[in-house]
């Protein structure tokens, strides 16, 4: 019997993704009580072609859509872009980011965070360094013939992951300089969750940089602790970063050392978290 190819690439991501939590941090499942995973491919929110050009997390499954043929490929074919969309399954049970201002943007980076560890300690050729990471989000989901757009998201550089005239040029910024201020309604992405998430995926690029070896071996660790810290519980959306990044330096001292903790804090002060914790910047449109 021939075995669908994305249900086959489904089955085998979420099998990874399920074995990271498990093994890195001794989580079970999503819930950390085994929850089963669900995932329904060739999803399209809209009869007829084309097919849906994204992959979400419903709060209880995931969904993938097959992509417009014209601009993103599959939805199925990266494993940290299935990771991404699980971990909003574990901020739901732990942290429960609200979707909105830093606070959404802070979870969106977290699925960008563990997607980005298990793209490199699953990667073929063999678990990837801080280092040698490419710290693509989404890497060659758009179809080759989409020129200058080699990933979704960098959270290396983020703002360079593409730039082409049918979906314009990204624009993440890196640190609060380039924080924009969108209104919290749909076409706002609830306040620009997905544009603003740029700064703690930068933060957390440093961090890793910063300490050395494998992310998920010490930074892994600490953004992870932090997740799980119940004073996240309600906080301010708008101030979701430097409760966050706070939360990040004291786990870092207390689950390694002071040289650790000072590096962690390095990484927020580079973004300009821990040095202006208000958002500065201009306003902006619609995406």
């Amino acid at each position: 019997m021939k075995i669908d190819s994305s249900a086959g690439e489904v089955y085998t991501y979420f099998g990874d993704t399920w074995t990271f939590y498990n093994k890195v941090f001794s989580r079970n499942s999503i819930d950390d009580k085994g929850l089963h995973l669900v995932g329904s491919v060739h999803y399209d929110d809209e009869p007829g072609e084309p097919g849906m050009d994204n992959a979400f997390w419903d709060g209880q499954e995931m969904a993938f859509g097959d992509g417009d043929g014209e601009i993103f490929g599959s939805f199925t074919k990266n494993i940290d872009v299935i990771g991404h969309e699980l971990t909003h399954g574990v901020t739901q049970h732990t942290a429960e980011l609200e979707y909105e201002y830093e606070s959404g943007a802070l979870n969106e980076s977290i699925s960008d965070v563990f997607g980005s560890m298990i793209k490199q300690y699953f990667f073929p050729g063999g678990q990837q360094t801080a280092e040698d990471a490419d710290w693509l989000i989404g890497e060659g989901i758009f179809l080759p013939t989409m020129e200058n757009s080699p990933a979704l998201r960098s959270m290396k550089a983020p703002g360079t992951a593409y730039d082409n005239p049918k979906i314009g040029k990204d624009d993440q910024p890196a640190t609060m300089d380039g924080y924009v201020t969108l209104p919290n309604t749909a076409s706002g992405d609830s306040g620009g969750v997905h544009t603003n998430s740029g700064i703690p995926n930068h933060a957390f690029y440093l961090a890793a940089t910063y300490i050395g070896g494998y992310s998920w071996e010490k930074a892994g660790k600490i953004w992870y602790a932090s997740l799980l810290d119940t004073s996240l519980h309600g906080i301010d959306t708008k101030k979701a970063f430097v409760i966050f990044a706070n939360l990040t330096v004291k786990y870092a001292k207390s689950l390694f050392d002071q040289d650790t903790a000072d590096k962690v804090t390095k990484a927020w002060n580079d973004v300009k978290v821990l040095a202006a914790s208000e958002p500065a910047g201009d306003e902006k449109g619609d995406l």
